[in-house]
């Protein structure tokens, strides 16, 4: 997982019980999301760190700004990240567009595209996911669904399988003890009656709703009480379609 300073831990959206069992949650249907992606990273300072991330194109992807570092590798295609599969795709970031507003101390514009050395090949494992219009508003109250291979219990490490786990989009009321929540910006994620729905993990993965990539995880509190807050990609596709126009 990729920590912040510890009033900023970040978390990919997953559940558990004492055993390390999902609640809410389920392990995915092997390559039932092809457009996930397993992002590992080597920071400025070395460490090796990793994030999710989703294709929205056959040579870009999507993930939060705060997982950018020196080097970044790619791999789709995946279900276990333990188990190699003739269905992995792995390949080199060659370049990272981190959003030009982007502030790490508060996590606003927490968006990043990533241009791929390589063309991914479209595959029933890998595929891209549609992203929404720059002024649909995702309305509060829908049901979403947010997958990675984050955490399944606050001290407990990465799942080595994909999992799933559904979330309701909340007011942005729901949201009012993060600080700089920016309801424009952001998506305030996940019902805060199911205590246990929501466990730290990977970020930079998309939050899904009706088959649109509508946000990217971003931050939550550190015990992982939902709700979290997500990055609203609707709010960047002008910047979005600018880089993919001029790549």
């Amino acid at each position: 997982m990729y920590l912040l300073p510890l009033s900023l831990l970040l978390f990919l959206l997953c559940s558990s019980a004492e055993a390390g069992e999902i609640i809410g949650g389920t392990e995915c249907k092997p390559h039932s999301r092809p457009y996930m992606a397993y992002l590992e990273i080597v920071t400025s300072q070395g460490q090796r760190v990793t994030c999710g991330g989703f294709l929205i194109r056959r040579d870009f992807m999507l993930t939060a700004a705060h997982c950018a570092g020196r080097s970044i590798t790619v791999t789709l295609g995946v279900h276990n990240r333990k188990e190699k599969e003739d269905t992995w795709q792995k390949l080199k970031v060659v370049k990272q567009f981190l959003h030009p507003k982007y502030d790490r101390s508060i996590l606003r514009h927490d968006i990043m595209l990533l241009k791929l050395k390589e063309k991914a090949n479209l595959t029933l494992a890998v595929g891209t996911v549609p992203l929404p219009p720059q002024f649909y508003f995702v309305p509060s109250g829908r049901m979403c669904r947010v997958a990675g291979w984050g955490k399944t219990g606050v001290m407990e490490p990465g799942s080595d399988t994909l999992q799933e786990v559904k979330q309701r989009l909340m007011d942005p009321k729901a949201c009012n003890h993060f600080r700089y929540f920016d309801h424009n910006l952001q998506l305030c994620v996940g019902n805060p009656k199911k205590i246990n729905s929501a466990f730290k993990g990977d970020s930079g993965s998309p939050l899904l709703c009706a088959g649109v990539a509508q946000g990217i995880v971003s931050y939550g509190r550190g015990e992982a009480k939902p709700p979290a807050v997500f990055t609203r990609i609707s709010h960047y596709r002008p910047w979005i379609n600018k880089i993919l126009r001029a790549n």
